[in-house]
């Protein structure tokens, strides 16, 4: 996927916006389109945006802000633009706000004190349809999740394709890494989430952290 990466930075702090805005804009390959203080404010910049034809690849958003909190819009966003992708910037990592964020739709979790760098990454991961999680945040989720089922039943191609999900690997990438095609590689997520009974990636991710598949971040 090529192209400039579109942003639109919520966050109800006026100092994190223009924070945000500086450093985005000098990574060559993202552009912050716009900027909005509060949820009801995003969803019209982002309707807005939307009329104009131009709308972001990525909404940068904070949890915590007047409402709709970000959760709330985050689902809207989801609801009204299927094709926009939201990445929450918040200083909260407790595993019900996250999960909660998460089956809203987020397509990464990061807390405030991430490298800015860090940020930048979320962003192309969530343009390349990946999730990216905050390394606090995964081991949060992870000791929070129950205990997993064994792993006997994975073969030895369904644990390597677990332990590249749990890398961030796309299809495509799990497909260049293992020499298979694309269609294989997305057969073979399906078996491994399947088998394990998890519902997504990121529970494969963690899944492959709790048992000690992969290391924790």
């Amino acid at each position: 996927m090529s192209g400039t990466i579109r942003v639109l930075v919520v966050d109800d702090h006026e100092v994190v916006r223009s924070g945000l805005r500086m450093f985005l804009g000098t990574q060559t390959d993202i552009e912050v389109v716009g900027e909005a203080p509060d949820g009801a404010s995003a969803l019209a910049e982002l309707a807005a945006l939307h009329d104009a034809g131009t709308p972001p690849d990525v909404v940068l958003m904070d949890l915590m802000m007047p409402g709709p909190d970000g959760i709330a819009t985050i689902a809207r966003i989801r609801e009204l633009h299927p094709a926009v992708r939201s990445v929450v910037l918040t200083s909260y990592a407790e595993s019900q706000r996250v999960l909660a964020a998460l089956d809203a739709g987020a397509a990464g979790y990061l807390l405030k004190d991430a490298d800015a760098r860090e940020v930048a990454t979320a962003v192309r991961a969530a343009r390349r349809d990946e999730v990216q999680l905050d390394p606090a945040v995964a081991r949060v989720l992870a000791r929070s999740m129950k205990e997993p089922v064994p792993m006997t039943d994975l073969t030895g191609r369904e644990r390597e394709v677990l332990a590249l999900i749990a890398a961030g690997c796309s299809n495509r990438e799990i497909g260049d890494r293992l020499e298979i095609s694309e269609r294989t590689a997305r057969t073979h997520v399906s078996h491994v989430l399947g088998k394990l009974g998890l519902a997504s990636r990121v529970q494969a991710a963690l899944w492959a952290i709790k048992v000690g598949l992969v290391p924790a971040p």
